[in-house]
């Protein structure tokens, strides 16, 4: 089992980089359902976040996953850092041209802000230029100064939150003379929670800059074809990944009456939030599986091993569904300050249960992955896209914020048996499929049972979580026991 403890060590790490910031974003939104008091303006900032995402999906164009693909079988590794960080940063500095020059039409596209649009720009450059420095420091086995930097970039961005947010609007008035004046603008809330991002990103590019200077500066363009073959799939997939994730907001501003649009995404975004653990196991999960995958391609059990891992995703993410759904609203009243924000919180089961499957699916397409079918994978991810698309159109106007959380789940479950399948046919892993849909279903209906007929009722909730625990520990005590690193007794 020396394998798999390595494995949930990174695992962990990685979780730390990603679980704690994504928990000190938690006291974000928290901040952020006090501080904008009307839902419409937090309704505001997820919808330019959405875009953001998408900005980031394009500007790293699948050149991270490539990375790791060709870094792990590159005799020259030098060649692979140069030739990446060099396309990345090309890009990225087109990209802050023409957006700046633009950021007027932008602005009137969007019905936002020039000022927020500017923002924008800056943040998603910034995020863009760290994106081969970070894979670097996956690739060579630094999780600790990864998490660290991570980490520390969500500590300032909180920090400069609370400060532009709670602190700065009295120490302006106490002191117009002072610094603090001059940089108070009223009613610009949402501006402010750009800047602190905008000052985050700028402290972390700053610390990995370095990385710029140690390449070689030499652009291998036959490499970089071979790996731009190799990504641009990716890309499309990341595109449509984005579509699945983020594009619901956007919808519900655009398809919704325009007096109640920005309130009800606020609403559904701020519960969407409680969805989070799921995300954040799933990512955390990713980060650590994904360079062990590539690292133990070749190894001739990797195909068992993939199975095992896939099981043990599955069992713990079946845990965390149940136990967030149990205890969602106790976990609104940390989270969401205001009770304007709980009129969506009848999607949090539904949301987390798609979060639930594109984990999995994330752990299938390994597939595609290993076997540089990537185009497959971009397919999958597209037809999720449609899915998500169409259903939003189709059911936004007559359900709301409902009718994304469907859309959203129906679209993963595709996504995810699809990828399952067409795995079975390029890349035969022996999944326990048994044990896998025993503990989907279980959980599953178990949660739903209990949220939407049962729910805040601890005397049932509870019992039906503990029940599930005991199903879990009896059906895999030897693996919790090896794991564990105890002796296993007959």
């Amino acid at each position: 089992m020396g394998l798999y403890k390595n494995l949930f060590k990174q695992t962990a790490i990685y979780g730390l980089a990603t679980v704690l910031p994504r928990m000190l974003s938690f006291l974000l939104v928290g901040l952020y359902t006090e501080v904008l008091t009307n839902t419409g303006d937090y309704g505001e900032v997820s919808v330019l976040f959405a875009w953001m995402v998408f900005f980031n999906v394009i500007l790293s164009y699948g050149m991270e996953t490539a990375f790791f693909r060709f870094y792990n079988k590159a005799a020259d590794k030098q060649s692979v850092i140069s030739t990446s960080t060099i396309s990345i940063l090309i890009t990225t500095l087109l990209f802050l041209i023409f957006g700046l020059a633009l950021n007027n039409q932008i602005a009137d596209l969007t019905n936002k802000a020039v000022t927020y649009i500017s923002l924008a720009v800056w943040i998603i450059a910034l995020d863009a230029l760290v994106i081969i420095p970070f894979s670097r420091l996956r690739a060579i086995g630094r999780p600790m100064v990864y998490a660290a930097i991570k980490i520390g970039n969500v500590i300032v961005n909180l920090a400069l939150n609370i400060f532009f947010l709670l602190f700065l609007p009295g120490l302006a008035q106490n002191n117009p003379d002072s610094v603090f004046n001059s940089i108070y603008y009223e009613d610009f809330q949402v501006g402010y929670i750009f800047v602190a991002n905008l000052i985050a990103s700028l402290l972390t590019f700053l610390i990995l800059s370095p990385d710029y200077l140690k390449i070689s500066w030499k652009f291998d363009t036959k490499l970089w074809k071979t790996m731009m073959v190799y990504a641009f799939p990716v890309l499309f997939a990341g595109i449509a990944f984005a579509i699945n994730e983020h594009f619901d907001k956007i919808l519900l501003e655009r398809l919704l009456p325009a007096d109640i649009a920005q309130q009800e995404t606020g609403a559904y975004s701020a519960c969407y939030k409680i969805a989070l653990f799921m995300t954040l196991f799933a990512t955390a999960f990713r980060l650590g599986i994904e360079p062990f995958f590539f690292s133990h391609a070749s190894n001739k059990n990797a195909p068992q091993t993939y199975a095992d891992i896939t099981k043990y995703f599955v069992i713990i993410g079946s845990a965390i569904l149940i136990s967030v759904v149990v205890f969602a609203d106790i976990l609104k009243i940390f989270l969401l300050q205001r009770e304007a924000y709980w009129e969506a919180m009848g999607v949090v089961p539904l949301i987390i249960l798609a979060n639930f499957f594109l984990g999995i699916y994330t752990n299938l397409s390994i597939w595609y992955k290993l076997t540089d079918k990537t185009k497959i994978g971009a397919y999958i991810s597209l037809v999720g896209a449609a899915i998500t698309l169409a259903l939003n159109f189709l059911l936004i106007p007559h359900f709301s914020y409902y009718g994304s959380a469907i859309a959203t789940l129906v679209a993963y479950g595709s996504m995810m048996t699809i990828s399952y399948f067409m795995g079975a046919k390029y890349y035969p892993i022996p999944y326990d499929i048994k044990k896998i849909l025993f503990y989907i279903l279980l959980s599953s209906a178990l949660s739903g049972i209990y949220f939407y007929g049962f729910r805040e009722n601890y005397f049932v909730g509870i019992p039906i979580l503990i029940g599930f625990f005991v199903a879990i520990y009896i059906l895999e005590k030897n693996t919790i026991l090896q794991i564990l690193g105890r002796n296993i007794r007959s």
